[in-house]
């Protein structure tokens, strides 16, 4: 591709993973493309981020990296030095702000390129997660936006989620008063995963509703084999994990759903750029953190009122008790109640 000369700033931003991570940049990424029709923005990631990011405004562009290809510090030199070629940039913004997302910047200076990176709160979530603070962080969108406020690139909300999908039906279509409610049960850390035989009383109950279908979202073999026995057991239930699909499909799937019954995952932040309102379940981890979906409200989100909570940003640390009271303590019915709020008004 070649130099964009037209434009006056070339702006690079940087937002590897996770998956969910570069979900919740969507609103601000495309908030400021739109504010700033005149300056050209490179969003780099990784290949299976990337394809979440539909719709885009015409002076954004995706470089989808491999980062394998690129390992070590003079891996990042010689994929910094390629991109500059590629459409010397003016600025970067850094909503990563990791090793390779420093090497890249400072690499990026050396040129004379304007560089910001978002600041983590890292202080102020160790005190959340030890019990020194109990109180709502600034969400890691707000950090995001502040990050291009930096540089110059400040933008009003004009983003309202993605419109209309058109993609590949991958399920039979919704019938005429049916509702339907996507399920996604997994999540990477077991500190935000409600145990699968809970979950299974959730989906029993929700399947036992008159008109309500369950849609079961997971990706991977073991999630796949995982979601199976429910499809067995239940009527009215199907495992999108077992259809192969694009995200593109996924995503139009989620518009055709009333509501999505979530961890702390990377789903309630998919769900959330198609306006799907989202029922969350929050065990190690807590909204305060910043993580809650774009535009998701805090009344939908089914947690515990524990002095141990939250112990973990991620949801990564081992419970101290052992037996993950966080999240064996939420009873299905509370999960199920909250769900009929939103499909039934």
């Amino acid at each position: 591709m070649a130099k964009n000369k037209t434009k006056e700033s070339t702006v690079l931003i940087t937002r590897f993973s996770a998956l969910g991570d570069v979900v919740i940049s969507v609103p601000v990424v495309y908030d400021v493309c739109l504010a700033h029709p005149d300056v050209q923005f490179v969003m780099l990631t990784r290949p299976w981020p990337a394809q979440t990011l539909l719709q885009r405004p015409t002076n954004l562009t995706v470089e989808a990296v491999d980062l394998a290809q690129y390992k070590g510090i003079g891996g990042m030199r010689r994929l910094a030095s390629e991109l500059r070629r590629r459409y010397a940039f003016t600025h970067m913004v850094d909503l990563h702000s990791v090793m390779r997302t420093w090497c890249i910047g400072l690499f990026m200076r050396l040129h004379g390129v304007k560089v910001a990176r978002i600041d983590k709160g890292r202080r102020e979530k160790r005190q959340l997660v030890k019990g020194k603070i109990h109180r709502q962080l600034t969400p890691s969108m707000e950090r995001y936006r502040r990050v291009f406020e930096a540089l110059g690139f400040s933008a009003e909300a004009q983003f309202s989620g993605y419109a209309p999908i058109d993609a590949t039906p991958i399920v039979a279509a919704k019938q005429p008063g049916e509702r339907w409610v996507a399920v996604a049960p997994f999540s990477q850390h077991r500190g935000k995963e409600y145990p699968l035989s809970l979950m299974e009383k959730v989906v029993a109950q929700l399947t036992e509703m008159e008109g309500v279908g369950v849609l079961l979202f997971g990706g991977g073999e073991k999630e796949k084999q995982a979601l199976h026995p429910f499809t067995q057991k239940f009527e009215h239930t199907i495992s999108v994990a077992e259809i192969p699909h694009s995200f593109a499909d996924e995503l139009a799937l989620m518009q055709q759903c009333d509501v999505m019954l979530s961890m702390d995952s990377a789903n309630m932040h998919l769900a959330s750029v198609v306006n799907l309102p989202v029922v969350s379940v929050w065990g190690a981890t807590h909204p305060y953190c910043g993580f809650m979906g774009w535009r998701q409200s805090e009344a939908n989100a089914v947690q515990l009122d524990l002095p141990c909570r939250p112990c973990s940003v991620f949801g990564n640390r081992a419970c101290r008790f052992g037996d993950y009271r966080c999240l064996t303590g939420i009873s299905p019915e509370s999960i199920v109640n909250q769900i009929k709020k939103i499909i039934y008004g």
